[in-house]
């Protein structure tokens, strides 16, 4: 039986435009792949009315990755003056 694998990748740690490798098996996730023949997304997790995680599975390897690093998008930006 093979065991399922959790890890968590923070957003604001990567580098370029939110394509990550699944720590596990190496294959790409790319954010704008919607065909969910790489990965799938299992639960957007919400604190109130803000995101703080999404939570995926590497349709390759079975693991279970959660991808945090939502909160600096959550910030409203500064007013201007």
């Amino acid at each position: 039986m093979q065991r399922i694998k959790l890890y968590t990748v923070d957003l604001i740690k990567v580098k370029g435009n939110g394509n990550i490798t699944c720590p596990e098996c190496g294959i790409g996730i790319s954010p704008d792949d919607t065909s969910e023949e790489v990965y799938t997304i299992l639960e957007p997790v919400m604190k109130g009315n803000q995101l703080q995680k999404i939570v995926i599975r590497c349709n390759r390897c079975k693991s279970t990755i959660n991808l945090t690093g939502f909160n600096t998008l959550n910030k409203e930006p500064n007013a201007q003056n």
